[in-house]
């Protein structure tokens, strides 16, 4: 008979969980929609943020979720413990993926370029003038005043001095 009462709170405690998740979800995803919406950030720059948020969330309950069902604390700490090493592993050997990533997040959140503004990449080694085409989840695309298409990865735009010239509208 306990167990059948220990059963029930689980099931009760995993239907708590999963509404919480799903309001969180929607708050997360109206938040992002309304950020992009003020900022007019461009709709797939708003796919990436939401799908790693959507990540970080599903993390996050799949950790309460082990906790409900009382999975043992050694095993979990075991399995975490092993896919961050393989994990760790996998982004050492591919690093600059990982800190696209990151910077993606950076310029969707922080920084004031937006696809449509003129910008000048100020580079000791050579200039660029052009139009941000687009910015990706890797990748920084700039169509220069020549007509050429020139893309860099999002942690290289973080290092570099962008002046921004005019926006959309062509004011300042």
């Amino acid at each position: 008979m306990d167990s059948h009462i220990i059963l029930k709170k689980e099931i009760l405690l995993s239907i708590i969980a999963g509404v919480l998740m799903m309001a969180v979800i929607f708050f997360i995803k109206n938040a992002i929609h309304k950020f992009t919406f003020v900022k007019s950030i461009d709709a797939n720059r708003r796919k990436i943020i939401v799908v790693l948020s959507y990540l970080v969330i599903y993390a996050i309950f799949g950790a309460i979720f082990a906790i409900i069902w009382g999975v043992d604390s050694n095993q979990l700490s075991i399995f975490v413990s092993s896919t961050l090493a393989v994990l760790g592993v996998g982004f050492f050997a591919q690093w600059s993926l990982l800190s696209n990533l990151t910077a993606s997040v950076i310029l969707f959140f922080n920084h004031p370029v937006r696809i449509g503004s003129r910008i000048r990449i100020l580079d000791k080694d050579f200039e660029l003038t052009g139009e941000v085409k687009d910015i990706t989840g890797f990748y920084f695309f700039i169509e220069t005043d020549k007509g050429e298409t020139i893309t860099f990865p999002n942690s290289l735009i973080m290092q570099k001095g962008i002046e921004i010239l005019e926006d959309k509208k062509g004011s300042l």
